[in-house]
């Protein structure tokens, strides 16, 4: 259905939770494009890009809420609150995330402050990081002969620790996303290693994914924090882990930044790259010939 403005001022406004996606305008959705060129009132968060903010409604007001490491713009209470007092005030709010809003977006607790003051509301999906990130670095998320599940981390809980099941994540035939967990990487790789996850597990970083401004680097788990550092990587950055990285370099075209750290670098990249795809190669051969061996 076509989003219709309000007619009155005295009529009770709708507030939109809307997924920008990861970054690049195109992966907008038609819906999210329609809301954000009528709204009344854009909300938006710091991974929304100056292009899709430049998209809205040259008469809409236009509030930053951005969020930082340490820094808040406005804090998640009175976000909340300001979304209900514009609603009640007949205005059609676009609240504007980053990726979807139901994915570490807060999107659920916005809804629940909204529903509880009685205010209309509607969720607009979005593109989420990891499925655009993956699909501009060539590494699938999932694959036969790599990872039959794929899971989504954050990397930065409530209370700024990092109690997750990680004998569970440790677990070999996934692939791991962790979330706004560049701070935490050390720790991440550590857990896993700590808990059963080899050390030569390949990790991949993309840094403002789907935009002109990506970056790419790639490692293992043993390597990444360090290979972090020297290349001088910062949020917003994804961390991918799994043996589908392994991918990038036959399927991706983008530049993988760890071969231009040190020549010895460079020559341990392509070494640790060359073992997993040919461990995966190995596997699947073998696989096919049993079922030969099974079928004669």
């Amino acid at each position: 259905m076509p989003f219709i403005k309000q007619t009155t001022s005295a009529s009770p406004g709708t507030v939109f939770l809307v997924g920008a996606g990861p970054g690049d305008p195109d992966l907008l959705t038609v819906k999210a494009l329609r809301l954000i060129e009528n709204a009344d009132i854009l909300v938006y968060d710091r991974l929304v890009s100056e292009e899709i903010v430049g998209l809205t409604n040259p008469q809409a007001e236009k509030i930053f809420v951005g969020k930082k490491d340490g820094y808040h713009s406005l804090p998640q209470d009175q976000i909340n609150q300001l979304l209900v007092d514009y609603a009640a005030k007949g205005k059609d709010v676009v609240r504007l995330k980053g990726g979807d809003p139901y994915i570490f977006g807060r999107g659920g607790e916005e809804a629940e402050q909204l529903s509880e003051a009685g205010i209309s509301f509607q969720v607009v999906p979005g593109i989420t990081a990891a499925a655009g990130c993956s699909a501009a670095t060539g590494i699938p998320l999932t694959h036969r002969d790599h990872a039959q599940s794929v899971k989504f981390i954050t990397g930065h809980l409530k209370k700024g620790d990092l109690k997750h099941d990680w004998h569970n994540l440790a677990k070999s035939g996934q692939t791991l996303v962790f979330y706004m967990g560049l701070n935490s990487l050390g720790t991440i790789s550590s857990k896993l290693i700590e808990h059963g996850c080899p050390a030569s597990m390949p990790v991949a970083l993309v840094q403002d994914g789907t935009t002109a401004k990506q970056r790419l680097l790639t490692g293992t788990l043993e390597n990444i924090e360090q290979r972090c550092l020297q290349a001088g990587f910062s949020s917003p950055s994804l961390i991918i882990i799994g043996t589908v990285v392994s991918m990038a370099q036959t399927l991706g075209s983008w530049p993988d930044e760890a071969l231009q750290l040190s020549p010895d670098l460079s020559k341990e990249l392509t070494k640790e790259l060359t073992k997993e795809l040919s461990q995966s190669l190995s596997q699947k051969h073998s696989k096919e010939f049993q079922q030969v061996l099974q079928a004669s």
